[in-house]
Formats: C-alpha cells, sequence, structure tokens
C-alpha cells in the first residue's frame, strides 16, 4: 500500500466523498462521528481510519494508516527507525521536521508534506498523512483536480 505524499494512500485521495471510498473498499467495518463531527470510516483489512471533514462537504482529508505492507517511495516504513526513514526522505524535499513526545510515542511530523511518522518503541508503528492547504484556508483537493 503506497503512500502518496499530498495525494493520498494506495487508491485514496484527499477530496474523495464516501461514496467514491465505498466503491473501492465497500463499507467500514466501523463508522462514527469526531467531536468535530466529521465522519470516520475504519477499515480492518487496510488498517486505515479515514476523516472526512464535516466543514469541507465531507471531503477526505485525513488518513491514519498502520498496514505493515505500507511503502513511501517504494521503502517500507513500519518497523523502522523514523531518523533512519527521515533521511532518506531528505533527498524527496522532506527536510524539516518537528518532534514530539507523548509518554511512549514520538511522532515527527513533517509540515510541508502534512506526513506524521508516529513511533513506539524507536519503530515507527503508524503513519499519519492530510490533504495539503494550499492558500490560507483552502485545501488541495486531488479528487477531481483538472
Amino acid at each position: 500500500m503506497q503512500i502518496k505524499p499530498k495525494f493520498g494512500v494506495d487508491q485514496l485521495l484527499f477530496g474523495m466523498k464516501q461514496t467514491d471510498v465505498k466503491s473501492i473498499y465497500g463499507n467500514p467495518n466501523k463508522q462514527f462521528k469526531d467531536e468535530d463531527q466529521n465522519v470516520i470510516y475504519v477499515y480492518n483489512q487496510q488498517k486505515m481510519r479515514l476523516t472526512f471533514y464535516e466543514d469541507e462537504d465531507f471531503r477526505l482529508g485525513y488518513i491514519i494508516a498502520s498496514d505493515p505492507e505500507l511503502t513511501l517511495f517504494n521503502n517500507t516504513i513500519l518497523g523502522r527507525k523514523a531518523t533512519e526513514v527521515q533521511k532518506e526522505l531528505e533527498q524527496h524535499s522532506f527536510k524539516t521536521w518537528e518532534k514530539e513526545d507523548f509518554d511512549l510515542a514520538e511522532n515527527h511530523f513533517n509540515e510541508d508534506h502534512w506526513l506524521i511518522l508516529q513511533s513506539e518503541y524507536d519503530q515507527i508503528v503508524k503513519v499519519e498523512i492530510g490533504a495539503i492547504i494550499k492558500n490560507q484556508d483552502e485545501f488541495d483537493w486531488k479528487f477531481g483536480a483538472k
């Protein structure tokens, strides 16, 4: 399952509607609304959590994935040290990273690509990727873009 920075994961593109996603993966294993009334889809087999933003007409805007087959620029991600992956990503314009500690977990965030590598026990366990904001308040939706 390929991570495509600024675009999405696998066949999913930022800006898709719920019906578009269902046409690819079928009905989610779990569906709920978060505190902001965004719709969340959970797909167990793909190990993905998808967020459809309420204030953006329920477009897909955020993906959390933990499938062991995740790749980024043809390299596997999970189970590796974040520092190693960050070093590889330098050649793909991932220059700056912010690090946050949360008890056991560490988040390594690259704002230019809205990518988070979450690690525990010094190994990446989860990847979060979000749609990019191209203006001050407008998302760069990839689905349906010309």
